[in-house]
């Protein structure tokens, strides 16, 4: 049997890696050795593992999403907690995934301040985002249901979805749970025609969005 070091495996931006038959305990290892500074994405769904590094256009579309919904919270006077792509897991389900962000809402008071958390006691976070420019290989809506993350936002081709948990099910929906006074499905329009113009015009113009 050949054995590898996942420093010597080389993921080209905007590809995949897919592990099967990878045990629990090697699941955490791998976790520990690639170490919480790096820009590859992990997912882990009953022994399968899939490594994904993002490109460029993901990452745009995930910073700008995630700064508008950071926007829309002020300019709404909602508190808020952000968690970036922090590895959300649980045993007992044999479920793993880092979302592109992931933001506490409804459930911020109850974390207010938390850098540590377990899934076994803590609730998962309202709102996970996923950037799908890649489409990636292995499913991630039967990992966040299993984790119980209750509205997830997916940016797919220039389309904002946004999906509810439902008995244990995603089912897309018009409004969200966040944000029910907006269509944030809009999102994407506004950051396309402020594009060219630079970060600071793109906040204003979804600032004033928000106010109309």
């Amino acid at each position: 049997m050949v054995t590898l070091q996942l420093r010597q495996i080389d993921i080209p931006s905007g590809q995949r890696l897919l592990l099967h038959d990878v045990s629990w305990a090697e699941f955490e290892a791998i976790l520990t050795e690639l170490g919480s500074h790096r820009s590859i994405r992990i997912a882990y769904d009953s022994g399968i593992l899939e490594i994904m590094a993002p490109l460029p256009e993901h990452e745009y579309f995930k910073q700008s999403i995630s700064i508008a919904v950071e926007d829309i919270a002020e300019v709404l006077n909602k508190d808020y907690e952000s968690y970036g792509s922090t590895t959300w897991r649980k045993q007992a389900e044999q479920a793993g995934i880092e979302p592109d962000n992931c933001f506490y809402f409804q459930h911020e008071a109850q974390i207010r301040g938390k850098l540590a958390f377990d899934l076994n006691r803590d609730p998962p976070p309202d709102l996970a985002l996923e950037i799908d420019i890649t489409h990636k290989s292995l499913a991630r809506f039967p990992i966040y249901a299993r984790l119980g993350v209750p509205e997830i936002w997916c940016y797919d081709s220039g389309t904002l979805h946004i999906y509810l948990l439902q008995q244990n099910q995603y089912v897309q929906t018009e409004q969200g749970r966040v944000f029910p006074s907006l269509k944030v499905q809009e999102l994407p329009r506004l950051i396309e025609e402020n594009r060219d113009r630079g970060r600071l015009a793109l906040r204003r113009a979804i600032r004033a969005w928000v106010k109309t």
